[in-house]
């Protein structure tokens, strides 16, 4: 298949390439064949706790702060008071 490319088109495409540092035809194959035949997604092996291991764990805040950061203490007393303090801001701007 041979395609022709409007000057503007090749103009563009030869200046990416080298910024890119490859060659226009290199690049034009990379971006016809990511839009058109994308590599097919790699088979998981095992679980997907398995597959996703080194992304996930578990801490706790008393390894940063002394006496843990108690994060999930008063959560909805915490809340209402982040709201009413926007809601006093607002009142205060009119």
């Amino acid at each position: 298949m041979v395609i022709t490319l409007t000057p503007d088109l090749e103009n563009a495409l030869a200046e990416r390439a080298r910024k890119l540092g490859t060659t226009p035809e290199a690049l034009a194959l990379a971006s016809l064949r990511e839009r058109f035949a994308p590599a097919p997604p790699p088979k998981l092996q095992g679980t997907m706790a398995d597959y996703l291991k080194d992304f996930i764990g578990v801490l706790h805040s008393s390894e940063f702060v002394k006496g843990g950061a108690q994060m999930s203490v008063d959560t909805g007393k915490k809340f209402a008071a982040i709201v009413y303090k926007k809601h006093r801001e607002r009142q205060k701007r009119r």
